[in-house]
């Protein structure tokens, strides 16, 4: 197989073959050779049904012809210029059209500039240097907030090369709790912001529970401290405005990425105007980026939010509905524990009888038996994310025969689970 030979070779120029931890799995991943609206082709010949689409980046499916050829005709005129462009203009404009809590927008070269942007920028508004953020959420690779899951006390970092006090003011608590919120807003001054995922993307598929984001957005307001969504994955996923249209809930900032890209590295801030005017060079919070608002980026993002605009999410909710609603149905009739778990275009299966509301639940579910059911899946050329904490997404390229063959993808291979 031409993909084993080439992971060998990764292997040898490339920390564990890969150049992101995800992407690696056993024996070996495949390789990519070209992809067209929801299937994906390995170099060895093989189409999957895809439904990890590059972790979620992907809403419209690969390769979708308007994007590419908007980005063509962009990549004629330069790549990147080192001076500011109006297509950077309309896509702020676009996302602030969309975007509730969006009054103005700095680019970023991926969700986690963002998301470090956004503590800096808490930090500075309010003069207050803590940061609460819930365990088994993820904002990117930045030392402020790669802190392994704690409970209601500064954390130890999940890697080493963190130092200890780089994250000495990173405070966890459990996601769904308003208990342990209260308890430690009680308990600790100097806190800037809460950073949250409004929908747990990175530990699988955790929803927020009925008036958790509007609980979050009281106590924020009650205390002077900012409300930051990370919506780099739920952002333009859920709904045009995200997480904050889809729960109309309104955090003071957002981060973007993944979508707003339209899989091209990027990244945004948003928010209220007042708080986002301290962003150099306007004010003194120091944000820069050679890349930032980089014109083939901006030209794919910029197209896809205008393709979105055509009536494309009451599909997508259609079609995730039709998915999960099939799966549930297949795991129903099996000896099996299950849940099933996401919203709109998001899904993903744990094997627990468990309800999954926070981290903890999450962690026990049978990652084994997910091990089995995605190599399973895998064989009958079906591709989700390889792990039990990832995401899986629908795209607007995948059709109803689609997800009827994947649901029977699922029930082959999780009749031969429950026996």
């Amino acid at each position: 197989m031409k993909s084993e030979e080439l992971f060998r070779r990764a292997s040898k120029v490339l920390p564990g073959g890969v150049s992101s931890p995800v992407r690696r799995f056993d024996p070996h991943p495949f390789f990519a050779a070209g992809a067209s609206g929801c299937m994906l082709e390995s170099v060895d010949g093989e189409r999957y049904i895809d439904y990890c689409l590059a972790y979620g980046p992907l809403i419209l499916g690969h390769a979708h012809p308007r994007v590419v050829e908007a980005v063509n005709d962009q990549i004629k005129r330069g790549t990147t210029y080192g001076v500011p462009t109006e297509g950077e203009i309309e896509l702020a404009e676009a996302i602030i059209e969309r975007v509730p809590c969006a009054e103005m927008v700095r680019f970023t070269n991926s969700g986690t500039e963002a998301t470090m942007a956004a503590v800096r920028l808490a930090r500075a508004f309010t003069g207050r240097d803590r940061i609460i953020k819930f365990e088994g959420s993820y904002h990117g690779a930045h030392d402020y907030v790669l802190v392994r899951p704690g409970s209601g006390a500064a954390t130890a970092p999940d890697s080493p090369g963190i130092p200890v006090d780089t994250v000495r003011n990173t405070l966890t608590v459990p996601f769904n709790n308003e208990e342990a919120i209260v308890e430690l807003i009680e308990a600790v001054d100097d806190i800037a912001c809460i950073l949250v995922e409004p929908v747990m993307g990175n530990i699988g598929c955790i929803e927020p529970e009925n008036g958790y984001l509007q609980f979050l957005r009281d106590i924020t307001r009650e205390n002077d401290i900012l409300l930051i969504f990370d919506e780099v994955i739920t952002g333009f996923r859920l709904a045009p405005g995200g997480a904050q249209e889809y729960y109309r809930v309104e955090p003071d900032l957002v981060t973007l990425g993944k979508i707003v890209g339209g899989g091209f590295p990027m990244g945004a801030l948003a928010g209220r105007r007042e708080i986002m005017e301290n962003i150099s060079p306007a004010g003194n919070v120091y944000q820069a980026g050679t890349f930032n608002g980089n014109p083939v980026s901006v030209t794919a993002g910029l197209q896809t939010l205008r393709i979105l605009d055509e009536g494309m999410y009451s599909d997508l909710e259609r079609k995730g509905s039709m998915l999960r609603a099939g799966l549930r149905d297949l795991l129903s009739d099996m000896d099996l524990e299950y849940q099933v778990a996401g919203p709109a275009s998001m899904f993903q299966i744990y094997f627990t009888g468990e309800e999954v509301r926070d981290y903890q639940d999450a962690k026990k579910s049978d990652t084994g038996l997910f091990m089995e059911y995605f190599c399973g899946l895998l064989e009958r050329g079906v591709f989700i994310p390889p792990s039990q904490f990832e995401c899986c997404f629908i795209s607007a390229a995948h059709e109803s025969e689609h997800i009827e063959t994947t649901i029977e993808a699922a029930e082959d291979v999780l009749s031969g689970l429950k026996n």
